[in-house]
């Protein structure tokens, strides 16, 4: 029989029963309320470690303008068949905390007639030896790959008007951050080079380039590019290059479909380090400039 003490004991731990009890019936009804949508698009990137596809989409009727985002995508084998340029349709769970896509179909890209781009792979691993690659730099001037050796290169792809934030303009930002904190130790300054890699090379002519890369080394007119250089060349050019690095892309419309990769080139002229996607930080490519460099 419980004692006098032990009765508002009780009273609390059954009112926080009845409290979580609420709670998870809640959960549920928010659940079962999940709103779903229709959503078409194209496949951009595809991120099986985050479980993410980004998918350029067609207007989502009563929800959402069309525009390009990420998807979280619960079912694994999506992301052994999806790949950039794929079409897809899939229903867009939302509930109150979450969303997500299921009932997910993929229609494989065809290249059309003409068109051109990069089937990426693999790509370089570290060790591999880097091809002579022949590009144009932001003065229209031929340079390649080869020339660099003897400095360590971070090497990048961009394209200038592409819209994901953190996509072109975050490996842009990241780069400018790095030419900055080299140019705080002139020794290794010296000893280092960046280049950044247009796979636009239709829309970014030597000129645009010239432009991009100015507005981001913040010299603007006053700009060299002695240290970081922009580069393109023709389609078949900046893709071998694309192709070596296991970069994917494909051209859609005004866009570009593509994934990520960022490089560093040891002075051999060897790859040291592969960076997929967009999630190394400057410091971190910095702690590995001044490794490879010493």
């Amino acid at each position: 029989m419980p004692t006098k003490n032990s009765i508002p004991l009780l009273l609390v731990v059954t009112f926080l029963l009845l409290i979580a009890l609420i709670a998870l019936s809640g959960c549920r009804r928010d659940m079962s309320n999940a709103k779903r949508y229709e959503l078409k698009g194209k496949v951009l990137t595809v991120e099986k470690d985050k479980h993410l596809v980004t998918v350029s989409h067609e207007e989502i009727k009563d929800f959402m303008d069309a525009m390009t985002m990420p998807f979280t995508v619960r079912d694994d084998w999506v992301f052994d068949q999806a790949r950039p340029g794929d079409q897809i349709t899939a229903t867009l769970v939302v509930d109150e905390t979450e969303s997500w896509l299921e009932n997910v179909v993929i229609v494989k890209s065809n290249a059309e007639p003409g068109v051109q781009g990069s089937p990426g792979g693999v790509g370089a691993n570290p060790g591999d030896e880097v091809p002579d690659f022949a590009l144009v730099n932001q003065n229209n001037q031929p340079i390649r790959t080869g020339q660099y050796k003897g400095k360590t290169l971070l090497l990048t792809f961009i394209y200038t008007r592409c819209p994901i934030p953190d996509y072109c303009t975050l490996m842009s930002n990241n780069f400018s951050h790095v030419d900055q904190e080299l140019q705080k130790q002139p020794e290794l300054y010296e000893k280092t080079r960046l280049l950044s890699i247009s796979i636009d090379p239709d829309y970014d002519t030597p000129a645009v380039l010239r432009s991009y890369g100015a507005s981001h080394t913040g010299r603007f007119g006053d700009e060299t590019f002695f240290h970081w250089a922009f580069a393109t060349g023709s389609k078949e050019q900046v893709k071998e290059v694309a192709q070596f690095f296991g970069l994917q892309y494909y051209p859609d419309k005004d866009q570009i479909l593509h994934g990520l990769r960022t490089a560093i080139i040891a002075p051999d002229g060897k790859v040291y380090k592969v960076y997929r996607g967009n999630e190394w930080k400057p410091e971190e490519v910095l702690k590995d400039i001044e490794m490879v460099s010493r």
